[in-house]
């Protein structure tokens, strides 16, 4: 079987990643063409825009995509290409798998945490009025007296029913289809009760359908950031809010070694868009230095998708054997990270090729 994927590149290291990771995919012999659209910074002065419309109708036709990372600016400016993807495509949810691999620098060894982010609203959807708008004084007036200051900008966090259950609804199927014991649920609803207690309550209705085959229970995001690191491995499926889940997968990713360790992949009712889940590194760009395993083991999530497990599965070993042998490693995954015998991006790509070659 073949498949037409969308592929693009972003900006940064995003190119180079991303052609690490098609030469690696291409090498486990699943037939894909690829379609390569950019988007990104580097596209801004050309079409005016860093998310060209070409680039949603190509993902629209091809239902899939293989995305490098690119830059997301602080401050004012185009919000963020990732989150107009998602809004646009409606991926809903983004699934952050955090797995130990032996020879990975990290205190732990047994991590094995799947993070299940609602993708689209709460705080994230974007509906922002800056200080002094009449939006921004509109809202203020209707909170009681004095209880936000005139001088505030104001930040909307809607929290849905149909939102909460979509993700909610996909944690414990996604559980259910991997073989996995526990969903536990995270917000803040001791204090954000109408909001995050939403998410809480649909998450008590939908767990009462998995009773005897899923375990649920929940958890505060405070307290769950303490227990992550004192206990890791009493936790499977987590299922979160947008922002939450933002700050929690990036705690998670710590876990096990950082975000260069760390795939994602972005699930909708049509289309589905895998990318790692680091930033594009600017600075290193065209150097041949940055760790492509992220974007490597996104594509590995993209071949489980669809239905390719056995590629998947090789490609999977491919990459801890290299990066437990620790030989053919860029400096981010050296004991030392000054280790003269450090590979560039390209070159770790050879060894992963060549152990699916073996």
């Amino acid at each position: 079987m073949s498949y037409r994927i969308t592929l693009i590149p972003g900006d940064g290291t995003g190119p180079e990643l991303t052609k690490a990771t098609r030469r690696v995919l291409d090498a486990t012999g699943v037939n894909i063409e690829w379609e390569i659209q950019h988007a990104g910074v580097d596209v801004m002065e050309e079409k005016g825009t860093p998310l060209p419309d070409q680039v949603l109708e190509s993902i629209r036709r091809n239902k899939v995509a293989l995305k490098g990372p690119i830059t997301t600016p602080i401050g004012t400016g185009f919000r963020s290409v990732n989150v107009a993807l998602r809004h646009a495509l409606n991926l809903y949810a983004c699934v952050r798998p955090c797995k130990s691999y032996s020879g990975v620098r990290s205190r732990y060894s047994k991590v094995d945490i799947v993070l299940i982010r609602e993708n689209t609203e709460d705080l994230y959807a974007g509906v922002e009025f800056d200080e002094g708008t009449p939006e921004a004084k509109r809202i203020i007036e209707m909170a009681p007296v004095g209880k936000i200051n005139e001088a505030s900008a104001i930040s909307i966090k809607a929290i849905s029913r149909q939102g909460s259950e979509q993700i909610i609804r996909y944690a414990f199927e996604y559980a259910k289809k991997h073989g996995r014991r526990k969903v536990t649920a995270v917000a803040k609803a001791n204090i954000m009760k109408y909001t995050d207690g939403l998410f809480y309550r649909v998450g008590r209705e939908i767990a009462k359908e998995y009773e005897g085959v899923i375990e649920y229970n929940e958890v505060l995001v405070d307290a769950i950031c303490m227990q992550l690191v004192q206990r890791p491995e009493d936790f499977d499926v987590l299922v979160l809010p947008n922002l939450y889940g933002d700050i929690v997968s990036d705690l998670c990713a710590g876990l096990v070694g950082g975000l260069g360790v760390a795939p994602g992949a972005n699930i909708g009712t049509e289309v589905a868009l895998f990318e790692p889940t680091h930033g594009s590194a600017p600075k290193y760009k065209g150097m041949n230095k940055v760790n492509p395993t992220a974007m490597i083991l996104s594509g590995m999530l993209m071949l489980r998708y669809l239905g390719e497990e056995k590629a998947a599965h090789r490609l999977e070993k491919a990459v801890a054997e290299v990066i437990q042998e620790g030989k053919a490693v860029t400096y981010d995954l050296k004991l030392d990270r000054k280790d003269p015998t450090a590979v560039g991006t390209s070159q770790m790509a050879d060894a992963i090729m060549e152990k699916l070659r073996q």
